[in-house]
């Protein structure tokens, strides 16, 4: 199963409740946190909705 590696490299301060929720389910927390999480359809929508947010690279 493909994976990917979600980094926060956006402050989360001054942005939507919603986009900070999204945020926290991700496992993301701090500036520079990182997670790794299944590369699926939910994955992928929550990760669009805060693109601007994120680094996100494949891992093999």
């Amino acid at each position: 199963m493909a994976q990917v590696k979600v980094t926060l490299v956006h402050s989360v301060a001054h942005r939507e409740p919603r986009q900070r929720a999204i945020i926290k389910a991700l496992g993301l927390g701090r500036i520079g946190s990182s997670a790794i999480l299944p590369d699926n359809a939910s994955t992928r929508g929550a990760i669009f909705k805060v693109a601007h947010l994120l680094s996100v690279e494949e891992v093999k």
